[in-house]
C-alpha cells in the first residue's frame, strides 16, 4: 500500500513501530476501589477494541488500572474523552502509558536499598533500628 506523492515518488505510509505499542497503552489512576472488571470494559470499551484490561488490586495499586487498546487512535480517544470524567463520584486522571517514567521510578527506590546495604558493610552493621 503506497501512497502517490506530488513530484511522483511512491511513499510507503509510516508503519506502526513500537513507539505506537506504547501509545496504545493508557493508565488511569482515581478509579473507585470496588469497580468490577466488567464496568471497565464497559467505559474504556465505548471507545474501540480492547486488547487488555490490568486492574490493581494491593496496596499502592488499587484505584488504578492498565488499559490496551488495539489501535492508537482508539487511546487517544479514550484519554481525550475520559479525564475527569465522573465515575463514582471520583474524577479519573487517564493518561498515556510512559515506560521511561516507569522505570526513573524503579530506579529511584532501589537507590536507598543499595546505600543502606553499603553502610552496613562499611560499619559492619547488620540491621538499622
Amino acid at each position: 500500500f503506497f501512497f502517490q506523492a506530488e513530484d511522483g515518488i511512491r511513499v510507503q505510509p509510516r508503519s506502526r513501530g513500537l513507539g505506537d505499542v506504547y501509545k496504545r497503552q493508557i493508565y488511569i489512576r482515581n478509579l473507585p476501589y470496588k469497580i468490577s472488571a466488567d464496568e471497565l470494559y464497559d467505559i474504556f470499551g465505548k471507545f474501540g477494541s480492547i486488547r487488555q484490561i490490568r486492574k490493581g488490586t494491593v496496596g499502592h495499586t488499587r484505584g488504578s488500572a492498565f488499559v490496551v487498546y488495539e489501535d492508537v487512535y482508539d487511546a487517544k480517544n479514550a484519554v481525550d474523552h475520559l479525564n475527569g470524567f465522573n465515575v463514582g463520584g471520583r474524577y479519573l486522571v487517564v493518561l498515556y502509558y510512559q515506560q521511561s517514567r516507569t522505570e526513573k521510578k524503579v530506579e529511584t527506590q532501589a537507590a536507598p536499598q543499595k546505600d543502606i546495604e553499603s553502610l552496613k558493610q562499611k560499619y559492619h552493621c547488620q540491621s538499622f533500628i
